[in-house]
């Protein structure tokens, strides 16, 4: 009942470990350098790294790998929390984890972004590690770009750089019934009512025009053709074809 293997790890019989346990577990390793409270820590938290992976269950990723780095990301906490600071345990962690997650995702992003941006992304990230376990809570932006000494909106741009890219057909909302994409919620600017209306105009301008230069035109601007392929096919030189065609341009700019 219940049972889900994950790397090979019955989620169903991981440990639970009280308040007071895990206090004891964490001054026999701060202190004594036990070992074995150490992994018996990481034992009674690995149920707050597959909370954390419900976050990213969307992804196409192997979960058994994101699994594996919320691990990593889970000894790290454990490495470096402070029983000193009044903070249950699972606040300072889960950030940590999620960190470490979206920069195993971020690493192996199919986007290619420059190093310098990169560099400095990773730099914020960094500090924004270092900035939640002095201040016992996430720092602001503002607060990471003091501390490297660079203005807030180069941190912000580059850690957008390196954020996942996302489908236009992931689903954002659905409730039973027909979910809302990313794309249903995503303007088209080139289907506007201005734009309809401009294309109506050219029409009708081109109607106006001769034979000729209603040809030139079409050639020119709407299949892409160069003034040569269009000199060659219309058996015209080219020089022709841009006296016509300039005349035809300035006569539609009149009529629109």
């Amino acid at each position: 009942m219940n049972k889900v293997e994950i790397c090979g790890v019955n989620t169903a019989e991981l440990p639970l470990l009280s308040n007071e346990e895990m206090r004891e577990l964490f001054r026999r390793y701060q202190e004594e350098g036990d070992r074995e409270a150490r992994e018996a820590l990481i034992q009674g938290n690995l149920r707050l790294v597959l909370s954390v992976l419900q976050r990213f269950q969307h992804r196409t990723d192997s979960m058994d790998d994101l699994f594996q780095v919320g691990c990593i990301g889970l000894m790290k906490a454990i490495d470096h929390f402070d029983l000193r600071h009044n903070v249950r345990f699972s606040t300072y962690a889960v950030p940590m984890i999620i960190g470490e997650i979206r920069r195993y995702l971020r690493d192996n992003n199919p986007l290619r972004v420059s190093r310098s941006l990169r560099d400095v992304a990773y730099k914020a990230l960094q500090v924004r590690d270092q900035l939640t376990h002095r201040l016992s809570r996430e720092p602001s932006m503002a607060e990471i770009a003091e501390e490297l000494g660079i203005p807030s909106s180069e941190v912000v741009y580059a850690l957008e750089a390196i954020q996942d890219p996302v489908s236009l057909f992931e689903a954002v909302y659905e409730n039973g019934g027909d979910p809302i994409l990313v794309m249903d919620q995503v303007a088209d600017e080139k289907q506007t009512e201005e734009g309809w209306l401009q294309g109506v105009a050219v029409e009708e301008a081109l109607k106006k025009l001769g034979e000729r230069e209603r040809q030139i035109v079409r050639m020119r601007f709407f299949q892409g053709k160069t003034q040569m392929e269009v000199a060659e096919e219309i058996g015209i030189s080219q020089a022709q074809v841009s006296r016509l065609e300039k005349a035809a341009l300035l006569q539609m700019r009149k009529l629109m």
